[in-house]
């Protein structure tokens, strides 16, 4: 026989299953067997209130009947007899009339013999405290369930007789069973029904769930970029939306690592290949003077600082991946670092034919905690930049001033600009954009990290001017 399919359970569906399931069976038996007692009790209860109020009447009747009238043990006998004899309940009720000493001298169906002594707790309770009394149990003659209630018959205080009443409790424990049946059956179709909707909530979970984890596969695998289809607008639409935000930011940063190494073996090779050719060249020989040596060990002079630069960059870039990438802190007076870092790129730009005007301010700064060097290095970069990416214009401009309890620091070429579609990128690891977009991919990256370690921020933006060009602002705050 082929076994159902969504009867077949693993992993978070079983474990699902197996609490819920195993919780509602625990509720469901619960129920039934408190519905099972529950209702053995109400009928237990019932006849047995219905039998008391039986033997009561028949007592008060013979009570009635004995002080009315002065009869003898043999009438009051055969009134009993006559009583019992007429009983209009037998189908139901066994009426039987006991002596005192408990032994049955008339039943009114004839199922217990005359003489028997039934030996009954009631029989016993009722001998002894001449009241009321009932017992339900095993009758020892049978063996079968039975309930009686015993009544006393007593005259001038004595007690006459007995009269019992007896019924099989069969009918009322079938009826019992047969609900306790139909509850089973109930808590049978409710479990399967729980079954049956866990399956469909935890599939509707759990399938979603599995096919995220195949993309997930996937993307490690190397397929970055690939979307998974969101058809939840809950939890799971909400994992959904990582998994595919996480998917495409893998790839930005792959294509941006892919353009990254382009960008660097590229500039990498140009300075190898000048320092190799003019190395060559003057080795050989082949320089026509004394001027093209000088003209050559300055162009090798000049890309290899260059080449000095990147490495700087990419160790720069390793120590904050690993974690070392550390600040000596210390109180600096922050004008006089960014007029040191102006002064030493003046002379090297003037030569360049780029301008640098510096404007200061009249307010002076409480030194402010940072690292100096690390300082120092981003307003290098950054007039770096502007003389490469801006230097067209042939002026930079440079200014510090107070701003809102900060530091604000502007260096601003006037090139051709950032394309604005490329301007929330520039400062990420790896970026390298159009031929006009700033940096090689790291230098700002580690400016923006710099500059957040010391509790600033800065911004590049074009300028927004008929002048045109490019504005990098640093804002450091004062602590003040």
């Amino acid at each position: 026989m082929k076994s159902i399919p969504f009867l077949k359970v693993r992993g978070i569906r079983r474990r699902w299953l197996l609490n819920s399931v195993s919780i509602m069976v625990m509720i469901l038996a619960v129920v039934v067997i408190a519905f099972s007692l529950v209702m053995k009790n109400y009928y237990d209860s019932s006849i047995l209130s219905d039998m008391e109020s039986k033997a009561r009447i028949a007592a008060n009747y013979f009570g009635s009947y004995a002080g009315s009238m002065d009869i003898s043990t043999g009438d009051y006998l055969t009134a009993a007899q006559d009583y019992v004899s007429s009983f209009e309940d037998g189908t139901k009720l066994e009426l039987q009339f006991l002596t005192p000493g408990g032994k049955v001298v008339y039943s009114s169906n004839g199922l217990t013999l005359s003489g028997t002594m039934p030996g009954t707790d009631d029989i016993a309770h009722l001998q002894t405290y001449q009241e009321i009394s009932s017992w339900t149990g095993n009758s020892p003659q049978t063996g079968e369930r039975i309930t009686a209630v015993s009544a006393p018959l007593i005259y001038d205080g004595t007690l006459m007789g007995i009269m019992r009443y007896v019924t099989s409790m069969r009918l009322v424990d079938r009826q019992v069973v047969t609900l306790t049946l139909v509850a089973v059956a109930l808590a049978a179709s409710i479990l399967v029904l729980a079954y049956l909707s866990n399956i469909y909530f935890v599939r509707s979970i759990v399938d979603p769930v599995k096919n995220i984890t195949g993309i997930a596969q996937r993307i490690a695998g190397g397929s970055y970029g690939i979307q998974v289809e969101k058809k939840f607008d809950d939890e799971v639409g909400d994992l959904t939306d990582a998994i595919n935000d996480m998917s495409l930011r893998i790839k930005q940063a792959e294509s941006m690592k892919s353009e990254f190494i382009s960008s660097v073996s590229h500039e990498l090779r140009t300075p190898l290949t000048a320092i190799t050719g003019w190395a060559e060249t003057i080795m050989n020989g082949e320089a026509r003077d004394e001027s093209d040596i000088r003209k050559g060990m300055g162009i090798i002079a000049s890309e290899a600082r260059r080449l000095s630069g990147m490495v700087e960059e990419l160790l720069e870039f390793s120590r904050i991946e690993d974690g070392r990438f550390t600040l000596s802190i210390e109180p600096i007076d922050i004008k006089a670092e960014l007029e040191d870092a102006v002064y030493t790129y003046h002379e090297f730009l003037a030569a360049e034919g780029i301008a640098v005007y510096h404007r200061d301010c009249e307010e002076e700064f409480e030194p402010i905690p940072g690292d100096p060097d690390r300082l120092r290095q981003v307003f290098c970069n950054l007039l770096d930049n502007a003389a490469k990416h801006g230097g067209s214009g042939k002026r930079i401009d440079t200014g510090i001033y107070p701003e809102a309890g900060d530091v604000v620091i502007t260096i601003r070429d006037y090139g051709p600009g950032i394309p604005p579609e490329e301007l929330p990128n520039v400062k990420y690891k790896f970026y390298k954009g159009s031929s006009t977009a700033r940096g090689s991919g790291i230098g700002l990256a580690v400016c923006e990290e710099i500059v957040s370690r010391h509790n600033g921020e800065l911004n590049i933006r074009n300028a927004d001017d008929e002048f045109g060009g490019c504005v990098a602002e640093i804002r450091l705050p004062t602590g003040t």
